[in-house]
């Protein structure tokens, strides 16, 4: 390739790194107003304190599923009920539930069998139809793999004090299984994922979608959009809904606690395939924003640089540069943030992890199947088609 070529192939890149730069420190910023806005947060008043309706729907079991239903169960908190959620009357989780309902009779528990399947996307079917049973004003819907602490419901419920809070939607971190992929899904959570929440919420001055690991809405709020019928073909029905509720004119805030999802045990393909169906749906939810996220893997900018200059003293200055800003990233948002203790045996990985993101956001663009459990889509405008298999 002719000199003048990698010249310009090599200066792109620093570009690209150096603008990497910048949103790592925009991170950062980020990520220390969100600490210093937690400490400085007043609890909720007490006394006012409304009852809650969770809603859990379920597919099949998860990794730590039971413990992660427990843990609902142990909130100190004074009125809730929790309800759970099947399509299929052979789910085993239901065995799960009941098991649970024998554990913690005092708490009202109820399983749901959701006959109908009203929608492509069969949780939000399953939803439509768990919210015409619940008793109470306030709804909370996170996965069936969240597991809390005893404090989740009142640190959930603070920022309503705030009449102009619409939804409150958590931060997570990933708890792996031991293998690779699973892994590398969880380190991704932890130092990509979380961040680009962190300055969604800076540089917007707020979120205009919400998280599936925590949504706690008022039901009436839910109806003003068209209910969870609305959102029955969409495959981000936790972003859709947060983005609805925004345009409505309400808040979405970040709660201070970090619930931990449990991850399944991901091979490489599943992992690949996990990541290109979450890239994609993101490309079709905020497509502008997608389209700028290639700048946030900077480390394999820099070692393209560095590569198609030929190892020019200036790219090995860059690279250490970027690597100082994203390990900083990491730390800062993994630890300080997310308190992810396991990071601690991972962070050599987060160069590789970031090579693989930024593989996968190019892949994302040539085209839009997706998998998901088990089953084929085409995502077109964010909603679901399904693939007909011959």
């Amino acid at each position: 390739m002719p000199g003048h070529v990698l010249s310009v192939l090599s200066t792109i890149c620093a570009v690209a790194a150096c603008a990497g730069i910048g949103y790592y420190c925009l991170v950062l910023w980020s990520a220390v107003n969100f600490i210093r806005a937690q400490r400085n947060r007043v609890a909720h008043p007490p006394g006012i304190l409304p009852a809650i309706s969770i809603l859990k729907p379920l597919r099949g079991t998860d990794p730590e599923m039971y413990e992660s239903f427990r843990s609902h169960c142990l909130q100190d908190y004074p009125q809730y009920e929790v309800i759970f959620g099947v399509s299929d009357p052979a789910d085993p989780a239901i065995g799960l539930v009941e098991r649970l309902q024998r554990e913690f009779p005092e708490r009202e528990i109820r399983l749901n069998v959701c006959s109908k399947v009203l929608g492509t996307n069969v949780k939000v079917s399953n939803l439509a139809q768990m919210v015409r049973t619940a008793k109470y004003d306030h709804l909370l819907v996170n996965d069936s793999d969240i597991r809390v602490g005893p404090g989740y419901l009142r640190s959930v419920m603070a920022p309503f004090a705030e009449s102009s809070v619409g939804l409150v939607t958590c931060l997570y971190r990933g708890v792996a299984e031991p293998t690779f992929g699973s892994n590398l899904e969880a380190l991704g959570i932890s130092t990509d994922f979380a961040a680009g929440v962190l300055a969604a919420n800076q540089l917007e001055k707020g979120l205009h979608f919400a998280l599936g690991s925590t949504l706690l809405f008022r039901k009436e709020d839910l109806e003003r959009i068209g209910g969870y019928e609305s959102l029955l073909d969409y495959l981000a029905d936790d972003y859709e809904l947060g983005r609805r509720i925004s345009v409505q004119g309400k808040q979405v805030k970040l709660a201070d606690t970090v619930v931990e999802t449990f991850l399944p045990a991901y091979s490489l393909r599943g992992f690949i395939d996990h990541q290109l169906r979450w890239a994609r749906t993101i490309r079709e939810a905020r497509p502008l924003g997608y389209l700028g996220l290639s700048i946030t893997f900077a480390v394999p900018w820099a070692l393209l640089a560095l590569i198609l200059s030929r190892g020019s003293w200036w790219a090995w200055v860059l690279l250490a540069d970027v690597l100082a800003f994203r390990f900083s990233v990491a730390g800062l948002v993994g630890f300080s943030v997310l308190k992810d203790r396991e990071l601690k045996k991972l962070w050599w990985v987060i160069p590789l992890r970031d090579c693989v993101g930024l593989v996968l956001w190019a892949v994302s663009w040539t085209g839009r199947r997706v998998r998901w459990r088990g089953d084929e889509f085409l995502l077109k405008d964010g909603r679901l088609i399904k693939v007909s298999r011959e």
